[in-house]
């Protein structure tokens, strides 16, 4: 009885939450350009958050190169746009197909290796791919990148809506996922490969599940980024940085292994590199500032806001206690 309550109260949580997410765009003070504009980056954030937390978080295989499958997902479009005057949006059905085939080959060569050798190796993909894009000029453009010069649509309503249906497909997935049988062996994995093994458990075949539903995911939200900003390059989407390291910032901020964890962490990084980018004289120095904000997250909230999320209340409360006042 309590677990499916448990469950029912889940599901309640989840539908208040895309209920007030879909009503967004029509409040007033909320659906203005700038807005929806913050609000279209943090579901896209959280969907590319959600997949790398099925690999990093449940699963344990920790990636530095998820810009590899976001690149790849964004240049399918881009590419079909460019080349075949194919409408962009047959960058998400055909990118999932080419992410796919993508990830079975960085699986193929990084899934051998374990712990800090499987990040160096899903690094080095990531790089090589960002250098081949720009070399492959006659097919990516190279450096000069790829520009949508027409538009679905001009109004930010449209984008924030399909994003939504994204991040909801998404999140539905990794729910089924993860409370399946599938993500108890993810589990095992992470917690010891050996012992999964000894158990008979595949664990090649569930890390790759894993990877190639991770790098899918985090395609179609690459393909929804050329149709959104209308111009990719090697540099903005196959960026270290600005992709592969976000993203384990994003989870790592709100809590790996959660269900909450990456729309929490996308909301609070997008928000707080807003507010960076307005102060002056900090310019780059905001990687710096993220850099310290997670040092301080590893250190006093290993588990991230949403994993303990109760420890910080406990730690507020405590604090604003009257001086001299026991505990009860």
């Amino acid at each position: 009885m309590a677990s499916a309550a448990q469950t029912l109260g889940r599901y309640r949580t989840a539908a208040a939450v895309v209920g007030a997410l879909a009503v967004i765009p029509l409040v007033p003070g909320l659906n203005s350009s700038y807005v929806l504009h913050m609000f279209i980056l943090m579901l896209m954030w959280s969907v590319i958050g959600m997949a790398w937390n099925l690999l990093g978080g449940y699963c344990g295989q920790v990636s530095f190169g998820h810009a590899a499958f976001f690149g790849l997902g964004a240049y399918t479009g881009g590419i079909l746009y460019y080349h075949l005057g194919w409408s962009a949006w047959w960058g998400l059905p055909v990118g999932m197909v080419v992410v796919t085939l993508g990830a079975l080959g960085v699986g193929y060569i990084c899934l051998r290796l374990r712990g800090p050798y499987f990040a160096l190796g899903t690094l080095a993909m990531g790089e090589v791919l960002r250098v081949t894009a720009e070399n492959l000029e006659w097919l990516t453009e190279g450096t000069r990148g790829i520009m949508l010069e027409t538009r679905t649509w001009v109004a930010k309503e449209p984008f924030y809506y399909v994003i939504l249906a994204i991040a909801v497909a998404s999140f539905a997935v990794l729910e089924v996922m993860v409370r399946s049988k599938w993500g108890y062996y993810f589990v095992a994995i992470r917690e010891d490969q050996d012992a999964a093994e000894s158990l008979g458990i595949d664990t090649t075949l569930y890390k790759t599940i894993a990877l190639v539903v991770s790098a899918v995911l985090t395609g179609v939200a690459g393909a929804f980024y050329t149709c959104y900003m209308g111009y990719i390059d090697p540099e903005i989407v196959f960026a270290l940085h600005d992709v592969s390291i976000v993203t384990i910032m994003v989870v790592m901020v709100g809590g790996v292994a959660t269900r909450w964890g990456p729309l929490v962490g996308a909301v609070i990084m997008i928000l707080l590199s807003e507010v960076v980018r307005t102060l002056p004289y900090i310019g780059r120095a905001h990687q710096t500032l993220f850099g310290i904000l997670l040092i301080v997250i590893i250190i006093f909230l290993p588990n991230g806001v949403v994993g303990d999320f109760r420890k910080m209340i406990r730690f507020f409360l405590g604090r604003s206690k009257p001086a001299g006042a026991g505990g009860v």
